[in-house]
């Protein structure tokens, strides 16, 4: 089974102001995942970052919103040092703290999928050799998993 990571910002993209064609593409691509996720088709990991994440986030209606996705999920990951260390190596390769952290978390659980909507994230992260993930835009993934 095909299994993906969602990193934060894809998780919110369907309660964003979609008031651009980009937007509501990556919102419903993102909805069409979680689609596939419910009937059993794609295999959601979460992480203790993400959770984290979400716990922090001070509205209320996207935590609620990011706690119902991440309650569907088959895997939490635990970060601990080996993921910490790995994140450190994306950190040095141009990564954000908590990007590289959700990264090196995906890779610990073996997903297939990586996705996010951060461009900046996305063509840094695409520009690491020898990463073990696959790291899609939330178009891209919906492409790869309706295949």
């Amino acid at each position: 089974m095909t299994k993906i990571y969602l990193d934060t910002c894809s998780i919110q993209r369907p309660l964003d102001t979609l008031n651009q064609t980009r937007l509501r593409l990556e919102a419903e691509a993102i909805l069409g995942v979680l689609a596939q996720v419910r009937v059993g088709n794609v295999e959601l990991i979460s992480s203790t970052v993400l959770e984290l994440e979400t716990q922090r986030n001070p509205l209320a209606i996207r935590r609620e919103h990011g706690e119902q996705i991440l309650a569907q999920a088959t895997r939490i990951v635990i970060v601990d040092e080996q993921i910490e260390q790995r994140a450190h190596y994306f950190v040095q390769m141009g990564i954000k703290i908590m990007d590289a952290l959700h990264l090196a978390a995906a890779e610990a659980a073996e997903a297939d999928y990586f996705c996010t909507c951060d461009d900046r994230f996305l063509r840094r992260a695409k520009m690491i050799a020898n990463l073990k993930i696959r790291v899609f835009s939330p178009l891209e993934l919906i492409e790869a998993i309706e295949e």
